[in-house]
């Protein structure tokens, strides 16, 4: 991320075009025509290569001569319209070091008005398939770039924390632009990486958290103890690009599963036995 502010302070106006440009085209091509990109920048090819260079030799673009001369972005250029618009808008004044990553997601920490805020890049198109099938959004799309995937997975994930926010001890939803979230930060460490001393508070706070998450209508659907962040306050649920509405078809089938991960862990960890089922008919009571 210091790289990427590193690399902000060097683009030009026409650099943010030629990316909003490419951006808009993968819509249609999956490498994008240099000839293309002329109607949003008013530039001549001739500029356009030189610029183009620029931002291939920084990996912000990617490029290939077959079986014409095109671009892609490259997921460094799609951060930096993500934070181009954070910056426009007034929600991010700066950015910092990485507190998080995994296979779909990169996560950040940033200041908006000297209060610290956590940046999160969804890269939701590294693994296509899986994606696919476990995305109810892409459910009905045959084809899809990595960019809408990310957008799409970012923009499910933004939903979820304004439907459950503050009622549900969630990331505050602060802003949204294409892959990015900017939200709250919280203090905590996650579930699997701790020892509990009072472990029977902490499972009854993440079942009434879920129970209140169900009643807003709203299932987590990957819920463990990898996206469960415990202090001495208290829990916070994060990782919501996998959440269903109550009402779907496989709503109960994903809450049974939550509930039966969160009931395994303890068990094994601290001893703790309690049923999923019952846990789930008094949800549903």
């Amino acid at each position: 991320m210091h790289e990427l502010a590193s690399l902000y302070k060097q683009l030009s106006p026409i650099d943010f075009r030629i990316l909003v440009g490419i951006e808009n085209e993968m819509r249609r091509h999956k490498w994008v025509p240099i000839e293309n990109l002329q109607i949003y920048t008013g530039s001549s090819i001739e500029r356009l290569r030189k610029r183009l260079e620029f931002l291939r030799g920084m990996k912000i673009v990617l490029y290939t001569k077959t079986p014409y001369e095109g671009y892609q972005l490259y997921y460094r250029g799609y951060d930096l319209l993500a934070l181009h618009t954070f910056v426009k808008r007034g929600t991010l004044d700066a950015v910092g070091g990485q507190i998080g990553f995994g296979k779909e997601s990169d996560v950040f920490v940033g200041l908006k008005n000297e209060n610290r805020v956590v940046i999160k890049l969804h890269r939701a198109g590294m693994t296509f398939k899986k994606i696919k099938r476990d995305r109810r959004y892409l459910a009905d799309k045959e084809h899809f770039s990595w960019v809408y995937a990310s957008r799409l997975a970012a923009q499910h994930e933004f939903k979820a924390l304004k439907i459950l926010y503050p009622e549900v001890s969630v990331p505050e939803p602060i802003d949204q632009n294409r892959h990015a979230i900017v939200m709250g930060l919280c203090e905590g460490v996650t579930l699997v990486d701790c020892v509990l001393k009072d472990p029977e508070f902490f499972f009854d706070e993440i079942i009434e958290n879920t129970k209140k998450t169900y009643e807003l209508g709203v299932v987590h659907g990957d819920l463990s103890e990898y996206n469960i962040l415990v202090s001495p306050d208290g829990i916070t649920i994060i990782d919501w690009p996998q959440w269903v509405g109550r009402e779907e078809i496989n709503a109960d089938e994903l809450l049974l599963h939550d509930l039966s991960m969160i009931c395994k862990y303890f068990k094994k960890k601290y001893s703790i036995k309690k049923d999923p089922v019952s846990l789930l008919n008094y949800f549903k009571s």
